[in-house]
């Protein structure tokens, strides 16, 4: 789930700070055919880029950069907290809140073939599950203004850092429409359509959606309709497996003042909200084909594009559309894209609006209460906006 605490997990990605990572030369690799995607002057900055990223506290961190003429792939810093081998090249993470890019974009393929509409109510599709889902419309799920409450504010139930995370969250099993009733039940933020708000409760009900629409789970339809037409053999959406197959970094957590490694954990309360693993190649090859019109017909492209305002967005993060949101650079540049956060993991997958160019990242971050966390994500903000517009 996204990366911004403050309207996301607000702390769920929990990571060691009591020790240091060592930061390791970043690498880089040319595509298949020898062609690289960045000059060799470009090639030098993000390396300095994504190396600060773990010199500002970051355990590891991996960036894959598409262009026309082929791709960059990097990484930094240490697979392992205080170990000594690098970030696996194209090592699989937990993607968070990417997810609801997928999940959406299921929707909307359903909503383009006449099985939906997006301006229907919940209601039809879910009956007596959410309690005035008539004066809630499905868009009104993927671009945050239901006003429906996030389950994880549901801090008893869905503790998400410390000793509790331990004992209730990370092996635990927690069926979709468990999460989906915890949020429903808390007072809304709002009426629908009068605000915006973050909420992982509209991702899961629009699972849910999708579950009843076609009959099948909402992790068989993104297969169906996504990962495998597309080729994306190293994306997969566990229910209750704890492992990251293949290889991978690990994330941490930090307990009771030492570093706890959460690698292994359910991700069921993620949900079709979060659940997703994946690598930096795979979500460049998916969002390449979204925003390329391979997946969706142009009207309904431009259906998720269709933006609203994110409060408190600051300077770059400015709207969210269905499933994918918009962040204007400093250099004036607009990408599309999402970012994610979950334990020991953060993601961001950022692409210009025909997919020709992108960076997709992957880092172990700290705890985001940890001091450095403003200056790692200050790097990572700069390796971005090395990608797509040099160095000012």
């Amino acid at each position: 789930m996204d990366a911004r605490a403050k309207v996301r997990w607000r702390a769920v990605t929990v990571w060691a700070a009591c020790l240091t990572a060592l930061a390791v030369p970043i690498t880089s690799a040319r595509a298949a055919d020898g062609r690289a995607s960045v000059s060799p002057t470009q090639e030098g900055q993000l390396q300095r880029s994504l190396d600060a990223v773990t010199a500002a506290g970051a355990v590891g961190a991996q960036a894959e950069v598409i262009g026309p003429d082929g791709r960059w792939r990097g990484v930094s810093g240490h697979a392992r907290l205080g170990g000594a081998q690098p970030v696996p090249r194209q090592g699989r993470f937990r993607i968070g809140s990417i997810t609801k890019s997928f999940t959406a974009t299921v929707l909307l393929e359903l909503a383009a073939q006449g099985r939906m509409g997006l301006d229907d109510p919940v209601e039809r599709y879910l009956p007596g599950l959410v309690p005035g889902g008539q004066h809630i419309t499905l868009r009104q799920l993927l671009n945050h203004t239901s006003g429906i409450a996030d389950y994880l504010d549901d801090t008893r139930t869905y503790p998400i850092a410390g000793r509790e995370f331990l004992q209730k969250v990370r092996f635990h099993t927690f069926p979709a429409e468990q999460l989906a009733r915890s949020g429903v039940a808390l007072p809304r933020y709002f009426p629908p359509g009068t605000g915006w708000h973050y909420s992982n409760t509209n991702y899961v009900l629009a699972g849910l959606v999708i579950e009843k629409v076609t009959g099948r789970s909402w992790q068989d339809e993104i297969t169906r309709r996504i990962v495998r037409p597309l080729g994306l053999h190293d994306t997969t959406a566990p229910y209750g497996d704890p492992d990251i197959p293949g290889p991978h970094a690990h994330g941490y957590m930090e307990i009771d003042g030492r570093a706890v490694d959460i690698t292994r954990m359910n991700p069921s309360i993620t949900g079709p909200a979060g659940r997703i693993i994946s690598t930096t190649g795979d979500l460049d090859r998916f969002y390449t084909a979204l925003l390329g019109g391979r997946l969706l017909p142009a009207a309904w492209l431009a259906e998720m594009k269709k933006t609203v305002p994110i409060p408190d967005g600051g300077s770059a993060r400015e709207a969210d559309g269905l499933g994918i949101s918009s962040m204007r650079l400093a250099c004036g540049v607009t990408v599309w894209g999402r970012d994610g956060g979950i334990v020991g993991f953060g993601s961001q997958s950022l692409h210009t609006a025909d997919g020709h160019r992108g960076i997709t990242l992957s880092v172990t971050l700290r705890d985001l209460s940890d001091p450095h966390t403003a200056q790692i994500l200050d790097a990572i903000q700069k390796t971005v906006d090395t990608a797509f517009c040099g160095t000012r």
